[in-house]
C-alpha cells in the first residue's frame, strides 16, 4: 500500500509523482508544483519513502487497450432523378407583404440539386468591388437565409453575385464548372405587390431570381451604355440596309412616326437601369431632331407610351431648352391613343 512520500505512477493512465498527503482511499500526487487527486489503490509504488521498503506486490496489473474512437457515420442525403442537374435561385421574401413600404425582406438561397454547393453572396460596394454577404457550404436539395434586407440596404442591392462550386461528399459524381454569376436587381420592384409572384420553393410571393436553371447560369449582359447606341444602329444596318431601324413614314408622308418604346430601338434589355434604357430613348429623339431640324413644316410624332409620364417629361425638358424652334402638341388620340407627341419643324 502506497504512502505519504511514496514516488508513485499512476495504473491506468499516463503520470506520476510523490504522494504528498492521503485522505481516505485518495492520495493527491505532486506533479511538477499541481496536486493530482488519484485513487489509492491505481498508485504503484515506484520509489518508497525515505527509511521503508515496499512490501513486494504480487499484484499484476492488467494490459490497458484504449478504447479507439470510432469513426463518425457518414451522413446520407436522399437524392431526387432530377437533382443531377443544377438547379439555384435567390429569393427575397417581404416579411410582411402588405406592407411593402415599411417591411423587411428575407434572403434565401435555394439549392434544388443533389449537390453540396460551396458558395458565397456578394453585393456590390460604392468603389467598384464587392462585400462578401453569406459564405458557406449548402446541403442537397435545401434552401439557407442568407440574412434580412432593410429598406436602408436596398439602394445597395442593385447589383448583386454568387459565386459556387457543385461537389458530392463519398461518392462518384459529375462535375460541374465553377460559376460567378453577376445580376442586376431593380430595387424599385420590392415597393410594387405585382412585382412578387408565387413560386414553388415558398409559401408566399417572393422576388425570385434564377442563378442557375438545368445546370445553365444566368449570363447577364452587361452593356456599356455608351457605346449601346452605336452597336445597334450598325446591327440593324446590317440586317436592314435600306430602312430606319425604328422611323417609318406614315401613309400620309408629311408626318414621320418614331417608337420610342425600348424594346423597338435594342433586342434586350438585360444589364440596364431604367435611367440606361431612358438614355437610349433619348438618343433616338435626338437623333431624328437634328436629322429634321431644317426640315420646316415637318411633322414628327414619337411615340412613348403613357406609363408614368417620365419620358415625356424627357422630351418637353429637350424641346424646351435645344429645340425652341419647334412647337409641340399632343399627337392624335385616334391614332395614337394618350402615348403620342407630335412636334413641328418651324
Amino acid at each position: 500500500m502506497a504512502k505519504i512520500g511514496d514516488t508513485v505512477r499512476f495504473l491506468n493512465s499516463v503520470g506520476g509523482g510523490k504522494i504528498v498527503k492521503i485522505e481516505g482511499n485518495i492520495a493527491y500526487v505532486d506533479e511538477d508544483g499541481f496536486e493530482t487527486p488519484v485513487l489509492l489503490r491505481e498508485c504503484v509504488v515506484v520509489t518508497p519513502a525515505a527509511g521503508s521498503e515496499p512490501a513486494p506486490s504480487k499484484y499484476v496489473p492488467p494490459t490497458v487497450v484504449p478504447e479507439q474512437p470510432k469513426a463518425p457515420k457518414p451522413e446520407t442525403f436522399e437524392e431526387t432523378e432530377t437533382g443531377e442537374k443544377l438547379n439555384i435561385v435567390l429569393a427575397y421574401e417581404p416579411a410582411e407583404i402588405k406592407h411593402l413600404n415599411t417591411t423587411t425582406f428575407d434572403a434565401y438561397l435555394v439549392n434544388d440539386s443533389n449537390y453540396f454547393l460551396y458558395f458565397t453572396y456578394l453585393t456590390r460596394a460604392d468603389g467598384g468591388g464587392w462585400i462578401t454577404r453569406y459564405a458557406s457550404i449548402v446541403e442537397p436539395n435545401i434552401q439557407v437565409f442568407l440574412g434580412e434586407v432593410t429598406r436602408d440596404q436596398l439602394p445597395q442591392m442593385d447589383r448583386v453575385a454568387i459565386q459556387y462550386i457543385a461537389f458530392k461528399r463519398d461518392k462518384e459524381f459529375k462535375l460541374k464548372a465553377p460559376v460567378a454569376v453577376e445580376y442586376s436587381l431593380d430595387t424599385t420592384k420590392f415597393c410594387k405587390l405585382h412585382c412578387f409572384h408565387e413560386n414553388m420553393y415558398f409559401d408566399t410571393p417572393v422576388i425570385a431570381v434564377d442563378i442557375v436553371k438545368n445546370d445553365v447560369p444566368y449570363r447577364q449582359m452587361i452593356i456599356d451604355s455608351g457605346q449601346l447606341e452605336d452597336a445597334m444602329r450598325a446591327k440593324r444596318q446590317a440586317e436592314r440596309p435600306n430602312r430606319q431601324p425604328v422611323q417609318r413614314k406614315d401613309k400620309r408622308p408629311q408626318i414621320i412616326e418614331v417608337d420610342l418604346h425600348i424594346h423597338e430601338l435594342i433586342d434586350t434589355t438585360a444589364g440596364l437601369s431604367n435611367s440606361d434604357m431612358l438614355e437610349v430613348q433619348l438618343k433616338e429623339f435626338r437623333r431624328v431632331m437634328d436629322e429634321n431640324r431644317n426640315n420646316k413644316g415637318q411633322k414628327i410624332v414619337f411615340i412613348h407610351g403613357k406609363g408614368e409620364g417620365v419620358l415625356r417629361s424627357a422630351l418637353l425638358k429637350e424641346l424646351n431648352h435645344k429645340y425652341k424652334q419647334c412647337s409641340v402638341q399632343d399627337a392624335s388620340f385616334r391614332e395614337y391613343g394618350f402615348g403620342a407627341t407630335q412636334v413641328t419643324i418651324h
